[in-house]
């Protein structure tokens, strides 16, 4: 939507296939019953100036983002941690003894450091410790991923708290404690539409239509024709029947494993191998509707308790008090899933009396008093960095690149990289740019040096990503 948008301002001939029945992916908001529900919680922070500006070009009014106070905790062993960490508060939830514990194995593994790390659990490991590691990251990013953490590349929390370190989060739990180097989960206040993050991409629809572009609703596509090393053609089954547009230039954000089998003639066999090996995990949300009385003031809780199969829990309304109704909240429980398993597979009745055993147990809800249930399903939500997922990357990146020379990938999926939403949008920003003369090369983006949830003048910048801009004309 962001490059339809950035397409249209240049009077460009703009179609948009969009496979869902709602624009947004997983930025979406979810209707049901005048309760509204985001998908993985979004936080609207940025330092890409570009990426800020359009946040305000298609929600222009003051009213409709609200400055929303970060606050989200850690469910381990029965006990609530403030996140970021409070230093007393920790001390004394673990207790004397686990204290102790855990600041010799950070001590011991800043001597004798990991081997191997090249994986998360290695590189944690040689961050917090052995003992912190598996309290505070190992259940939940288990549960997310799916595989062991010795089997997650290092990647990941590379990319996502790079710059996070135990003592900086001490440091930053001491009163009157100022620093410059502030880092993406110490941020304290985020930007958030007051209906949630799918009014963005509604309004961002209704903007690129007005202004000429076609956007064809449950249209997948099927195949793209290359001819002489451009992208021609585009076929995609619609409601009405398969159907076929004319293209040329062509920006993709669709799975980049799925681009790559619907290629026309195929790509050789290496190329095709590459994209069958790169994995996803999938994404379900049951939210369920409690009295606003059963609340709790956190936007998100991490369930670090192996008990049970929950990973997060969202509140809605301490996002917004539009996106419940009056008297109420409604609480998102986030699991993580392959299309293969039996949680994938569970009906609405099923996943919605799972979610109410679990919340009862956590003790964040009562089950007795939950009133309705909705469940959301989003297949490939995450780009999974398992062993050898860069190498595949990279083999089909360098495929596209000498053999299908005006398609672009942008985005989450359409990249296999766990960017975040301003990230994303800005790759489709600077692609609409390499249509029009530039030479920006996207997989820059989020690779910085600096971290990219960094404080801004707000409390709610991300750095901006260093890119490539050789020969650029823009």
């Amino acid at each position: 939507m962001t490059a339809a948008v950035k397409s249209v301002e240049r009077d460009a001939d703009v179609t948009v296939l969009e496979a869902d029945n709602i624009v947004g992916g997983i930025s979406r908001t979810v209707t049901r019953d005048a309760w509204r529900f985001d998908i993985g919680g979004h936080r609207f922070f940025t330092k890409v100036p570009e990426v800020e500006k359009f946040w305000h070009q298609i929600l222009p009014s003051d009213d409709e983002f609200l400055v929303r106070p970060r606050l989200s905790r850690i469910y381990y062993n029965g006990k609530f941690f403030d996140y970021p960490l409070q230093l007393v508060k920790a001390l004394k939830s673990l207790g004397f003894f686990e204290t102790l514990m855990c600041g010799l194995s950070l001590m011991y593994y800043k001597v004798f450091r990991p081997k191997d790390r090249s994986t998360f659990e290695g590189w944690m490991i040689a961050r917090f410790g052995k003992r912190l590691y598996k309290t505070f990251f190992k259940t939940y990013t288990e549960k997310v991923w799916g595989i062991p953490a010795d089997q997650l590349q290092a990647d990941w929390a590379a990319q996502r708290i790079k710059n996070l370190s135990i003592t900086k989060a001490i440091l930053h739990s001491i009163p009157f404690y100022e620093s410059k180097e502030k880092v993406t989960s110490l941020i304290e206040e985020f930007l958030y539409p007051v209906k949630g993050p799918g009014m963005m991409w509604e309004r961002a629809a209704e903007l690129a239509t007005s202004k000429g572009a076609l956007i064809s609703m449950d249209s997948p596509v099927v195949k793209v024709e290359v001819n002489n090393k451009l992208a021609v053609k585009v076929v995609f089954a619609s409601p009405e029947g398969e159907k076929q547009v004319l293209c040329d230039e062509l920006i993709s954000s669709m799975p980049l494993s799925e681009l790559v089998l619907a290629l026309d003639p195929k790509p050789p066999t290496h190329v095709i191998e590459a994209a069958t090996k790169l994995k996803y995990r999938d994404h379900v949300t049951v939210a369920i509707v409690v009295p606003g009385e059963s609340s709790f003031p956190d936007n998100w809780i991490y369930v670090h308790d192996p008990r049970v199969l929950v990973g997060r829990v969202q509140n809605f309304g301490a996002w917004s008090d539009q996106m419940v109704k009056p008297g109420t909240t409604c609480l998102g429980l986030e699991y993580f899933a392959n299309s293969s398993d039996r949680l994938w597979k569970m009906d609405e009745a099923e996943l919605v009396d799972l979610a109410s055993n679990e919340i009862d147990l956590l003790g964040l809800a009562k089950k007795h008093e939950i009133i309705t249930g909705f469940v959301v399903k989003m297949p490939k939500a995450y780009p999974i960095y398992d062993p050898g997922y860069s190498d595949h990357v990279r083999t089909i990146r360098d495929y596209i690149d000498q053999n299908v020379i005006n398609l672009q990938v942008v985005g989450r999926n359409g990249m296999h990289r766990y960017n975040n939403q301003d990230h994303s949008m800005y790759t489709a920003m600077l692609a609409v740019d390499n249509i029009y003369g530039a030479s920006h090369d996207l997989w820059k983006v989020n690779v910085e040096e600096e971290y990219h949830e960094e404080l801004g003048e707000i409390a709610t910048g991300r750095s901006a990503p260093i890119v490539s801009n050789t020969g650029s004309n823009s």
